[in-house]
């Protein structure tokens, strides 16, 4: 009986020594795909105004994009404007921009939480041929200041609150000329902005100015840059990723064609999508992209994330995308029910799952009783009409994947990308249920494992490759703006891009993701983590002498374990009658754990780490890390992967004990 493969080396490929041969997805063997054809124009979808042009031809007049107005704090019902009128606005509104003195090829910002403005002002920048730079808070002051001033942007769209923060830095801003405010324009922002010699005007007024005076269109091709995309950025200063519209759509019609083949959900204008992860970053305007080339509606949440299944339960989207940390909440608070109710209902719900998992190995996610007696309830906290749900930006539990396919019903996917190739690097295919994979290659990428021999990784590994993934494609990124020494880190001159990530090919040439190769890891929200960061500032608490910070890719949370410092540890025992304890007593005291703990956490506060670098448990070890156990490298560096093998199950243990 023949295997039905997921992915086959490339043709011809030549053997490179400390590589494994490339793969492509069975669906396109002999080439990767730079576009798509449109259903209707029969033209060819070649840049993000090409795939929006294509969702306006679709939706055949229909609803586009949707809001909730909120009234005396109250959020109404969604507000819906067409794919005709959003085409009209944008027109208008990208001419508006053109006045203020923006031209084609050149920067301007957005700064705001999603709203359909921000989707607009993007929309007007594809056709117009603008580059748009998102900017977000969470960067930190200092890294917006030096995104703008990089990039040299005049204009910069934010909403209210936002507008404050560049008023705030706008003397260290030289070229910022103009903001655009989303919604309403309060006077003394007008002042302040004529203070610091910043011209201030309305959205709608630059909509109106355009409206009445328009400026033709220089569209884009598919090579002009579309976005420049900075990364969160883990140490130093963050960098901006070059994406032009070709890696955007390249990856668009990867979906398309899947769609096509049924590997995808196969979209249309009565489709509905929630956005709500942040549109800063290129995993969610991919998700719109996706949307808009089949026509779908896409409804925006309120901004408050704590009110996003109250936004949910109102819409009723038909695919929701998100990052592990919200599935884990809602299977730890259904799961947490199921316990508190106990009795009858716990009974049934235990029995139904039961019932629906094993179905699940005969690719049957659907259950005519249960699903109606038992899964009602839960499904309705996705607002009941839910379809297909993707994961990414992080690794999600196999338990958790089980769990959406049984309690909603819904196809589930589990994507895997960066930055770097426009969010598109693999997916599951649909119907594949099998857990902890991330599919074969997108359509538009090639992928190979890069043997890593200092981790013990390689691509003759038996019985399954393992090594670093590299990619290379249509959707790969041009590079990094105005860093031509961080491209040659990435991108190398035969095209392959580094992902830092390590990987391993499956029996069926699935990709399956195992390890980090830098010393940068990602957490369940999708948060990175450098860890050298945290250690670097930990160590100067007096209690501690060194220190090692480790993180699960399933857990919100790091652990760390410390190695005190036995002098000060010594009169803090003698403070709190342990005097008479060893060294190696006073580790494994509980009560020297639990203060230690509490002091790094508000020591990490004090030194301005984030929540999510704060350790949530400590293991005390008497032993030092040395070059003579294998801990340190000759130049004292922590090696890292000895350590995460030698303190595994201590890390485990942490976890457990948080949990």
């Amino acid at each position: 009986m023949d295997v039905q493969m997921f992915s086959v080396v490339v043709p011809s490929s030549p053997d490179i020594r400390g590589e494994g041969k490339p793969r492509r997805s069975v669906l396109c063997p002999e080439k990767l795909l730079e576009n798509y054809s449109s259903i209707k124009a029969g033209t060819t979808i070649r840049t993000l105004h090409d795939n929006f042009l294509e969702g306006v031809l679709r939706a055949d007049g229909g609803e586009f994009i949707g809001h909730r107005p909120v009234v005396d704090g109250a959020p109404q019902a969604y507000v819906w404007q067409s794919y005709p009128k959003t085409y009209e606005r944008i027109t208008n509104f990208g001419a508006g921009l053109s006045q203020l003195g923006i031209a084609p090829k050149q920067t301007f910002g957005i700064f705001s939480i999603n709203s359909p403005e921000w989707t607009m002002s993007e929309l007007a920048g594809y056709m117009h041929n603008y580059i748009s730079v998102p900017l977000y808070d969470t960067l930190g002051m200092a890294a917006i200041e030096y995104i703008v001033n990089q990039t040299e942007m005049e204009i910069i769209i934010a909403s209210s609150d936002k507008a404050e923060i560049i008023l705030d830095l706008k003397p260290n801003l030289p070229t910022v000329k103009t903001l655009v405010i989303i919604g309403d324009v309060d006077e003394s922002l007008v002042t302040e902005g004529k203070e610091l010699e910043l011209n201030i005007v309305s959205w709608t007024d630059v909509e109106l100015s355009g409206l009445e005076r328009p400026v033709q269109a220089l569209h884009p091709t598919e090579d002009d840059v579309a976005t420049i995309c900075y990364t969160s950025g883990t140490t130093g200063t963050p960098k901006g990723a070059v994406l032009t519209h070709k890696n955007f759509v390249a990856t668009i019609a990867s979906f398309q064609l899947m769609a096509e083949h049924g590997k995808f959900c196969d979209l249309s204008n009565n489709d509905t999508h929630i956005s709500y992860l942040p549109l800063a970053h290129v995993f969610e305007r991919l998700c719109q992209g996706v949307m808009i080339s089949r026509a779908a509606r896409i409804g925006y949440y309120q901004g408050d994330t704590l009110k996003l299944l109250d936004d949910v339960a109102v819409l009723q989207p038909t695919i929701f995308v998100s990052v592990p940390r919200l599935f884990n909440r809602i299977y730890d608070k259904v799961m947490a029910g199921v316990k508190a109710k106990g009795g009858l209902a716990a009974f049934l719900f235990n029995r139904a799952y039961s019932a629906k998992k094993a179905n699940l190995a005969n690719g049957i996610i659907e259950h005519a009783f249960w699903d109606r007696m038992v899964f009602g309830s839960i499904r309705a906290r996705l607002g009941g009409k839910v379809k297909h749900i993707i994961s990414a930006s992080a690794p999600i539990s196999p338990d958790v994947m089980d769990f959406l396919r049984i309690c909603f019903s819904a196809d589930v996917y589990e994507g895997y990308g960066q930055t770097e190739q426009a969010a598109g690097l693999s997916i599951s295919y649909r119907g594949d249920l099998t857990p902890g994979q991330v599919g074969p290659p997108q359509l538009c990428v090639e992928v190979k494992l890069r043997d890593i021999p200092s981790m013990n990784y390689t691509s003759q590994d038996e019985p399954f490759p393992r090594g670093e993934i590299l990619l290379r494609g249509t959707s790969v990124f041009k590079g990094y703006f105005k860093s031509p020494q961080l491209t040659a880190e990435t991108l190398d001159a035969d095209g392959w891009s580094s992902t830092g990530d390590v990987g391993m090919w499956d029996g069926l040439g699935r990709l399956i993701l195992i390890d980090r190769v830098k010393n940068i890891f990602k957490l369940a929200q999708g948060e990175y983590i450098a860890p050298e960061k945290i250690e670097a500032i930990l160590a100067k608490h007096h209690l501690v002498a060194q220190v090692f910070v480790y993180g699960y890719s399933l857990e919100a949370h790091v652990v760390g374990v410390v190695v005190p410092d036995a002098d000060t540890l010594k009169l803090w025992a003698d403070e709190h009658g342990l005097g008479d304890k060893s060294f190696e007593e006073l580790c494994a005291e509980p009560m020297a754990k639990e203060t230690l703990l509490k002091e790094l956490a508000a020591f990490g506060r004090d030194s301005d780490l984030k929540g999510f670098e704060i350790l949530k448990n400590i293991h005390l070890s008497p032993e030092p890390f040395f070059i003579e156990n294998d801990l340190l490298t000759p130049t004292f560096k922590l090696k890292r992967h000895t350590a995460k093998a030698k303190y595994g199950a201590e890390i485990d243990r942490m976890y457990k004990e948080i949990s």
